[in-house]
């Protein structure tokens, strides 16, 4: 008889952007003469730069010849796009990363979901509350949770991110393994200093914990003083892996092209308590699971590092950031409270009333869609996420609706 893995039962009836997406079709469905704006999922809206996509029509072209053909690539990823990253990304900031502790992927949300594949099912995890749904849910489907409960699984310790502690959480009381961290913030847009980033560092040497840090949104870090790298900290090698993404930066949401970094030195322990160096398990996961991300994408990913495409994508990010610019003027105008913005293409707003409420009210009576809090935690039941990703003019007209409505 074949049976069903029931931690998958303990789900929540489903994810939350697919929720949203369903309700904003049937809205748009009862309402074809509103015109619907989307400020709520992440996702680009500028189409790729001009030097990636030059990068990929050369690299199909190459395809497309017997020659220059290729086939199976390094599951790891090609060396021209993992130096490029070792390069720009970490050793320009003094950080010691090398590209063999550089494994391409399609996706840092993949990469997130599965890295806790490597770990006992009797772990104890720390999570944000709010945080990015991927980090939980994959721990309940691996078994690591109990029962839902009260907007929460037991089992879970949740760090709690509130306006109290500026959104960024304290270091948990009690002892844990397995520590999830994501800054810039997603959902909050906030961020943390060298000086909060070292304290989690250290928590994690003393305590033999790993920290699984995602840095997706740190093109969006426009202060100069806080750390884009988890690696900018002394002693991080040790405890921390880091994931990266080429979507928001470069526009690669549909391109689909990321990347996690596994420093060698980073540890885990078997079962008498002994080290184990966990680059050589992630490589032998990445190896069995994952046949690479294709060379046409690659060459496009390492054209954002050329000269032309470093300007390219920093006006791509200056846009989406004009448009969280905009949003924060609106809502600071209304006396909104809010957090992010600054940082982050992501602003979280206090609408001291329940998320999905506020949710439906201004999909209903404005078109606007933004995402509601609870969906990323329960801390974040009275707030709403509105996104910076859409074009400046939709973004405008949405901010007159928004002021039309709650001034």
């Amino acid at each position: 008889m074949i049976t069903l893995n029931e931690h998958y039962f303990k789900l929540q009836a489903s994810y939350l952007f697919s929720d949203i997406a369903a309700r904003v079709t049937s809205f748009q469905k009862e309402n074809p003469e509103i015109d619907v704006i989307k400020l709520g999922i992440g996702d680009v809206t500028k189409g790729l730069t001009p030097t990636s996509i030059a990068a990929f029509h050369k690299a199909v072209d190459e395809m497309a010849d017997d020659a220059t053909f290729r086939g199976y690539g390094p599951e790891q990823g090609y060396e021209f796009l993992r130096e490029a990253i070792a390069v720009n990304d970490f050793q320009s900031r003094g950080a010691d990363i090398s590209s063999d502790e550089i494994f391409v992927s399609d996706g840092a949300k993949c990469d997130t979901g599965n890295f806790q594949e490597l770990f006992t099912s009797d772990i104890t995890i720390a999570i944000p509350d709010p945080v990015y749904p991927v980090y939980l849910d994959t721990n309940v489907m691996a078994g690591r949770t109990g029962e839902f409960a009260d907007g929460r699984y037991r089992g879970v310790v949740y760090l709690e991110s509130t306006r109290e502690n500026n959104f960024v959480p304290d270091l948990p009381e009690d002892k844990v393994d397995l520590i999830y961290l994501c800054f810039p913030n997603n959902p909050t847009g906030s961020t943390i200093s060298k000086t909060e980033l070292k304290n989690w560092v250290d928590y994690a040497r003393d305590h033999k914990a790993l920290i699984l840090f995602d840095a997706a949104y740190e093109s969006f870090i426009r202060d100069d003083s806080l750390p884009k790298t988890i690696y900018e900290v002394e002693g991080a090698r040790e405890v921390a892996v880091e994931f990266r993404s080429f979507s928001k930066n470069a526009g690669f949401t549909g391109t689909r092209c990321a990347y996690t970094v596994v420093p060698k030195e980073c540890r885990a322990y078997d079962g008498k308590g002994n080290i184990q160096h966990i680059h050589s398990l992630w490589h032998r996961r990445h190896c069995t699971k994952f046949n690479g991300v294709s060379y046409p994408v690659q060459r496009a990913a390492e054209a954002t590092y050329s000269e032309e495409g470093k300007k390219e994508t920093r006006a791509l990010v200056d846009y989406y950031m004009r448009n969280a610019d905009a949003v924060c003027d609106t809502f600071r105008s209304l006396n909104y409270e809010f957090a992010g913005g600054e940082n982050s293409p992501y602003i979280w707003i206090d609408g001291k009333r329940d998320s999905w409420e506020f949710f439906d009210m201004l999909l209903r009576e404005t078109g606007v869609v933004c995402t509601p809090g609870g969906g990323f935690g329960k801390c974040g039941n009275q707030y709403i996420r509105i996104s910076a990703f859409n074009s400046y003019e939709n973004v405008q007209t949405a901010m007159t609706r928004l002021t039309e409505k709650l001034k």
